[in-house]
């Protein structure tokens, strides 16, 4: 056994334990309090395997769940950039691939290579896995702030054309699932979740 190997995963492990502390501007069902990235990166996975029958492509499930479960962990050094922060959304791409070198390099070389990859792939909506990941990544908070009456909507006054315009790329994962969710904006521009700003 390489020993060596073991305690560059485990630190990597200890490190991925920090998301649990990234706090998100999302809030639970409920609306009791804001979810931690941990929270969000497994909701997503749960859904990525429970919805995978309306993905545009066929992919691999365990593939798109691992790549849920890593695609925020730059946060831990990046923070959280709302998706509606049009001022730190400037700097997010910057910060978060600095992050990804720092946590991915606590990895032994192949895994390094390997969830960077996933990472990467994440962003740029390279492979089926990434497309429905994004999707998901989407759909999520979405449904959250359905279910909770829109509170973060309502909280940083966001519009529909925002809202609208970050679920446009849903449909690049599953057309399904895109056509729900521009649904969902729809019906909390209609009672006011979110500020219809359409002409």
């Amino acid at each position: 056994m390489d020993s060596g190997r073991f305690e560059k995963q485990l630190n990597f492990i200890l490190e991925a334990d920090k998301e649990k502390s990234i706090f998100r501007q999302t809030h639970l069902s409920d609306g009791s309090r804001r979810e931690n990235d941990a929270e969000h990166a497994w909701h997503m996975a749960m859904m990525i395997y429970l919805l995978r029958e309306y993905s545009n492509e066929e992919f691999d499930p365990a593939k798109a769940m691992m790549t849920a479960l890593i695609h925020d962990i730059v946060e831990i050094d990046a923070g959280d950039t709302y998706a509606y922060d049009e001022e730190n959304l400037k700097t997010q791409k910057e910060r978060e691939a600095k992050a990804a070198e720092r946590i991915f390099g606590l990895l032994p070389e192949d895994q390094a290579r390997e969830l960077r990859q996933l990472f990467d792939d994440f962003e740029n909506f390279a492979t089926p896995e990434a497309r429905f990941a994004r999707a998901m990544d989407n759909f999520q908070p979405l449904l959250l702030n359905d279910a909770n009456n829109g509170g973060d909507w309502r909280a940083h006054k966001v519009r529909r054309s925002q809202v609208a315009g970050r679920q446009s790329a849903t449909a690049l994962g599953s057309e399904f699932i895109g056509r729900y969710s521009m649904g969902l904006v729809d019906k909390n521009a209609g009672i006011g979740n979110i500020i219809d700003d359409r002409e």
